[in-house]
């Protein structure tokens, strides 16, 4: 330890100064955008539990956006700004483990958010169960 360390005080080392890791998402420069506190809780959440549909939460995100319109700020600029406060639990671990930066559009995040979602296994069951349908003995073929 050197000598500047070991004369440090209490106060001095709780008021250290920590390198903070910038979010994955790289906001572009928005002029007049501000997110209302008092419209979050319209939004929908996502906490990453498997018995969450991610297609539905993006439907539901993207149709509650739409009517959210400030001047000369773009949908894609609002939905990269509020999509952090929406996920929860396990999904905002997800989130706050991408690299630093490295997403700078919409389609990015939702391209990795549906990649972890997702899974590979929930589409290979859903592909079976559409190709193994089979009309019912009495079933009419518009209700097939």
């Amino acid at each position: 330890m050197s000598g500047d360390e070991a004369e440090k005080t209490l106060r001095e080392w709780a008021t250290q100064e920590v390198n903070q890791q910038h979010l994955c998402i790289t906001f572009s420069e928005a002029q007049h955008f501000e997110l209302k506190s008092g419209l979050m809780h319209l939004l929908p959440t996502f906490m990453g539990l498997e018995s969450e549909d991610p297609h539905k939460f993006l439907k539901e995100f993207h149709v509650a956006c739409s009517g959210m319109k400030p001047h000369a700020v773009t949908k894609d600029q609002i939905m990269l700004r509020e999509f952090p406060f929406l996920v929860q639990d396990s999904a905002r671990e997800w989130l706050y483990k991408l690299p630093s930066g490295s997403i700078t559009t919409w389609t990015e995040i939702v391209k990795l958010f549906l990649e972890k979602y997702f899974l590979e296994t929930r589409v290979s069951s859903l592909r079976r169960e559409i190709i193994g349908i089979k009309q019912g003995k009495r079933e009419v073929l518009h209700t097939y």
